[in-house]
């Protein structure tokens, strides 16, 4: 299954399930709530994983989460796979947070498990070797913030919507909100808007910090997209092995780095001379 997948991650290809799953408990067709592609092109190293679940607003049920983490484990181990862009084929919402209507029909035991399972996302979306990059031309509430918070980039439309709003539903941020915020923001700053549940808009988000870039939306509803691959399109060139361990140094505090890569650099640095890395 991981050697198909990879093989067809890199032959031009229109958008492709993971897997068709079903989905009964919204009385749906058994039509995969995620898609999974490998561009192309001057684009070639980037792949997008697509959310699609437009009843709920791309809210994270069991079926959305279960094929994020399949997804996930099946990228971590592709090389090619350079930068890892997540967007929403929904249009005017990124992910609407956990899907509250789905919890109210579990007992306390399987909200338990699913709470457990939706941190275990966010933490293997931070844990994705290869950059992450968020693009927000949407609502980004709740556990969707949390998913963009997992990301190391996050871009969003100028007129998106943010927050982690818990508080506001009596509940509490439950996949790692409480803690990826306040090392984004700051921890007075991440109390207050935890404390308050206020909704930002992206041009607010980037005064904050809070979103790499913010730009004005178009009429596609899908500008923080284009965005965000512009900034794929400048890691791409960028030694992969180099941008890995950059991530890794930056998340662990990691700080050797012995790759042929480097002592190319190195000595294309010396020479005055354009490098040619070769990911060793």
């Amino acid at each position: 299954m991981l050697r198909a997948l990879t093989s067809a991650l890199r032959l031009p290809r229109p958008w492709r399930p993971l897997r068709t799953r079903s989905c009964a408990s919204h009385g749906a067709t058994g039509d995969p709530e995620i898609q999974v592609r490998a561009l192309t092109g001057r684009d070639q190293g980037i792949t997008e994983i697509l959310m699609n679940r437009p009843s709920a607003r791309n809210a994270l049920g069991n079926i959305l989460v279960s094929e994020l983490l399949e997804a996930l484990a099946q990228l971590r181990e592709d090389q090619q796979v350079r930068v890892l862009l997540f967007r929403s084929g929904v249009k005017g919402v990124f992910c609407a947070g956990a899907d509250l209507k789905e919890r109210e029909q579990m007992s306390e035991a399987e909200v338990g498990i699913f709470v457990q399972r939706l941190r275990g996302l966010m933490n293997e979306i931070a844990a994705f070797p290869a950059p992450t990059i968020a693009a927000m031309d949407g609502f980004a509430l709740g556990g969707g913030l949390e998913l963009a918070l997992a990301c190391d980039l996050r871009v969003a439309a100028s007129s998106a919507v943010m927050g982690l709003i818990e508080t506001t539903r009596g509940l509490l941020p439950g996949a790692g909100g409480t803690q990826r915020l306040p090392r984004c923001l700051g921890v007075a700053l991440a109390k207050e808007l935890i404390f308050t549940g206020r909704r930002l808009s992206g041009a607010q988000a980037q005064a904050l910090g809070l979103v790499n870039h913010a730009v004005s939306q178009n009429e596609e509803g899908n500008a923080a997209y284009h965005r965000a691959r512009e900034l794929a399109q400048e890691i791409l060139p960028q030694a992969p092995i180099a941008v890995r361990l950059g991530k890794a140094a930056i998340d662990r505090g990691m700080e050797n780095i012995p790759t042929q890569d480097r002592l190319e650099g190195m000595a294309a640095f010396r020479e005055k001379r354009p490098p040619r890395f070769v990911g060793k």
